[in-house]
């Protein structure tokens, strides 16, 4: 037997693929919502941590800028 530990990437992966699979107009709304406004976890989930941190400090860091020149 593969005695392999699923990661949390693939554990959601594989929810998502059981819930396509039992409900797909729902997900297709649910899909159809979440265009409209973005969903920060699929952004940062595909990006690593370093990727994910390196944003968030250009961000504050931008924000500092701008309150400092404006």
């Amino acid at each position: 037997m593969n005695n392999r530990q699923e990661t949390p990437e693939e554990n959601r992966e594989r929810l998502r693929q059981e819930e396509l699979k039992k409900n797909p107009s729902g997900v297709l709304g649910d899909g159809l919502n979440r265009a409209e406004n973005g969903n920060l976890a699929d952004l940062v989930g595909g990006l690593g941590w370093k990727v994910t941190g390196i944003i968030i400090v250009v961000l504050i860091v931008g924000y500092v800028l701008y309150s400092l020149i404006f």
